[in-house]
C-alpha cells in the first residue's frame, strides 16, 4: 500500500482523494497547498500542511505526493508544482481507473486517468498527463508531458499530442497528425493536419488562431 499526500483542496484533489480511497488498494495521507494559500487546517477528515515544509512533516522516502490540478495558463501551474515536488525528491503516484481500458502501455509519474478511456496498444503516455473520462486513445500514439486532454475526445491511430496541449470535450484528431506543443483545441473541434505549436484551434473549421507573443514567453 503507497501512502499518499494530494496536493490542493478542491474539486481536483476532492475527486484523487474519492477515487483512491474508492479503489481502496492504496491510502490518502493527507493534503498539501502552499502556505498562503491555505484555508483550513484539515480536508476530508485529513491534514492540510504547507508545502514548504512537506518534506519535514511527510518524508518523500515514505511518502509519494499527487499533484492532481486543473488546467490553466497553458497547464504551466501543474507543470510548476510538478517540478517543484520534483525538487524535492518526492516519487509520484498515478492514479489509473480500473475501470479503464488499457494493455498495460507506458504511463508516465503524476498521471491521473478516469474511467471509461479506452488507450490501446502500443501508445506512450508521458508524465504530469490528465485524462478525463470517456476518451479514446488510439494506437501507436504518444501523448507527451503535461498534456490535460478533456472528456470523449477521440485521438486515432499514430498521433502526437504535443507537450503542454489542451484538448477540449469532443474534439477529433484525425490518423497520423502531430498536435503542436501548448496547443487549445476547442470543443468540438476536428483537426485533420498537423497543427502549429503555440495555437488555438476551433470547432467547426478549427481555423488557427496564434496567441500573442508576450503570452508565449517562459513556455
Amino acid at each position: 500500500m503507497k501512502k499518499i499526500v494530494i496536493f490542493g483542496t478542491k474539486d481536483f484533489a476532492e475527486l484523487a482523494h474519492f477515487y483512491i480511497c474508492t479503489d481502496g488498494i492504496d491510502q490518502v495521507c493527507a493534503f498539501t497547498m502552499d502556505k498562503d494559500y491555505i484555508e483550513q487546517n484539515e480536508f476530508k477528515g485529513l491534514p492540510v500542511v504547507p508545502f514548504e515544509e512537506l518534506e519535514t512533516l511527510y518524508p518523500p522516502q515514505d511518502y509519494y505526493i499527487f499533484v492532481p490540478m486543473s488546467y490553466s495558463s497553458l497547464n504551466e501551474s501543474r507543470k510548476r508544482k510538478y517540478y517543484e515536488a520534483k525538487a524535492k525528491g518526492y516519487r509520484f503516484y498515478s492514479y489509473i481507473s480500473p475501470k479503464a481500458t488499457y494493455y498495460g502501455t507506458a504511463i508516465g509519474e503524476n498521471c491521473f486517468i478516469f474511467e471509461n478511456n479506452v488507450i490501446q496498444p502500443f501508445t506512450q503516455i508521458g508524465n504530469n498527463v490528465i485524462l478525463w473520462s470517456g476518451n479514446h486513445i488510439g494506437h501507436h500514439s504518444t501523448i507527451e508531458d503535461h498534456v490535460f486532454i478533456s472528456s470523449h475526445v477521440v485521438i486515432s491511430g499514430h498521433v502526437t499530442i504535443g507537450e503542454g496541449s489542451f484538448l477540449g470535450v469532443n474534439s477529433t484528431i484525425n490518423n497520423g497528425i502531430s498536435i503542436g506543443k501548448y496547443n487549445v483545441l476547442s470543443s468540438g473541434a476536428l483537426i485533420h493536419k498537423t497543427t502549429e505549436d503555440y495555437s488555438v484551434y476551433k470547432a467547426a473549421r478549427a481555423e488557427k488562431a496564434a496567441f500573442k507573443s508576450n503570452e508565449l514567453k517562459g513556455f
